[in-house]
């Protein structure tokens, strides 16, 4: 109860609680009405600073991407703009389907087939869009792989670059294609930029050593981004998740490549401004 009241005061200093009714904030409250409030409060919030953005989403095919890209559109189904990219075009118009039949025609999902370690696919991207889709305020850099679990020095060159091209340069090139378009912004610059990482970009592990090495590139460049950018609204955004059940993970589980069950999670990264 006091964590509770805790929490009520700290949220009370945010206008989105000002239009609550003096009974509102009154201690009649259980511990489990008050949580209640707090949780539909803050989704409320949410969906509001969501309402009219353009947000694009790399990897959305499965796994992380997909995931978060339902999780946006569950937040704010009245008036969004999704822009989810992979190389299975396929999968990509069966999520919009997905998210048309759940939340309905709300949310505006344009499902784009790119390449992200292919630089002349990501440098045509944005100029290809449809115009309403070409203001984009919010970018998901979640493409990434892994590829192989040999250690030195039996690693597969072509592992190595087809994970750098992708999880790296693939990350950067897409990072460059959008920021313009934050930074041509009248008010100095606004955006969000989120970058999915990994906590084996912190703690390697063997056999993992090329794909370590990409997620602590991520983080690498991530920090200097947001140095770079910090006289500016635009956010820059590290999530390092552990292991998830994505196609990906369950196939290395099928090999016995993992000691663990994979953990099964959905990312939400709901953008509060």
């Amino acid at each position: 109860m006091k964590h509770i009241s805790k929490s009520i005061s700290f949220l009370r200093s945010f206008s989105y609680l000002s239009a609550f009714t003096p009974s509102a904030r009154t201690s009649n409250f259980t511990p489990a009405s008050q949580a209640t409030l707090i949780k539909r409060t803050m989704a409320t919030a949410m969906a509001k600073r969501l309402e009219g953005k353009t947000i694009v989403i790399t990897g959305a095919s499965s796994g992380i991407g997909r995931s978060t890209a339902k999780e946006f559109a569950r937040t704010s189904p009245k008036a969004l703009k999704l822009i989810v990219t992979a190389r299975r075009l396929d999968s990509l118009k069966q999520l919009a389907e997905e998210i048309k039949e759940e939340v309905g025609d709300g949310v505006k999902v344009l499902p784009v087939k790119l390449d992200v370690s292919n630089p002349e696919e990501v440098k045509n991207f944005v100029p290809s869009l449809p115009a309403e889709f070409q203001d984009i305020d919010v970018l998901v850099n979640n493409a990434g792989l892994v590829k192989g679990v040999a250690k030195a020095p039996e690693i597969d060159p072509e592992d190595i670059n087809v994970m750098f091209s992708t999880n790296v340069t693939g990350l950067i090139n897409m990072t460059q294609a959008i920021l313009p378009i934050f930074k041509k912004r009248s008010d100095g610059g606004r955006g969000d930029i989120i970058n999915i990482g990994s906590i084996a970009g912190r703690e390697a592990y063997p056999g993992g050593s090329i794909y370590c090495s990409t997620k602590a590139a991520v983080k690498s460049f991530t920090d200097a981004l947001r140095k770079e950018l910090i006289d500016t609204r635009i956010r820059i955004i590290e999530i390092d998740p552990g292991q998830v059940e994505t196609v990906r993970c369950l196939d290395l589980r099928d090999r016995n490549r993992a000691n663990i069950e994979p953990s099964a999670g959905i990312l939400n990264c709901a953008v509060l401004r």
